[in-house]
């Protein structure tokens, strides 16, 4: 299995890297109107998500294309309503469990939407988002649980990591994911 070090970059050596333009610079978030540059310090949570592009087909260019702003609206109904969504994750894990990054740890990716985590709003300012090729639907398979927790042991020897969470926990009522078959007690807390 594959084992990964995030790099001073905020890169994952071993995963290949994907440009998303979707991205910017990490801010703190303190709960007034004011931002200042994060340092390191303020990456403090792990995000989990579950994405699969169409809606619970696996194994396409789908997720990529959507990360890249190039998600075709033609080639499938679900895609026209998605393919002007400006979104991205730091990571993806596929269901064979390649990895490929599209952000650097060290900025902001846009995965989070509107969020909050222990009285703190906008978790993209100081999380690390992780999407599984998966659904609600079905069970994740266990090479993409080896690849999450390896994953999860490089990010947290780079930062600070506090909590571990679902989109679900970050925003409740909106989001289900990584929904009901994610299976918390694999994951390396």
């Amino acid at each position: 299995m594959t084992t990964y070090h995030i790099n001073q970059a905020g890169f994952a050596e071993n995963a290949q890297f994907i440009v998303s333009p979707n991205f910017d610079d990490r801010a703190l978030h303190t709960g007034c109107a004011d931002t200042a540059p994060a340092t390191e310090d303020g990456i403090s949570l792990i995000v989990i998500h579950n994405i699969s592009l169409p809606p619970s087909q696996y194994g396409g260019n789908g997720i990529i294309e959507l990360f890249t702003n190039q998600l075709n609206p033609d080639e499938h109904p679900y895609y026209a309503q998605i393919h002007t969504f400006k979104v991205s994750a730091h990571f993806l894990i596929r269901r064979d469990g390649a990895l490929i990054q599209f952000v650097s740890c060290l900025n902001r990716a846009w995965h989070a939407g509107v969020s909050n985590w222990q009285g703190r709003e906008r978790c993209n300012d100081f999380s690390v988002g992780i999407e599984l090729e998966g659904s609600d639907f079905e069970a994740f398979e266990a090479v993409q649980y080896q690849t999450l927790n390896n994953l999860i042991t490089a990010i947290r020897k780079a930062y600070p990591i506090q909590s571990i969470v679902g989109h679900s926990d970050i925003a409740p009522g909106r989001k289900t994911d990584p929904g009901p078959y994610f299976d918390w007690q694999q994951v390396t807390r």
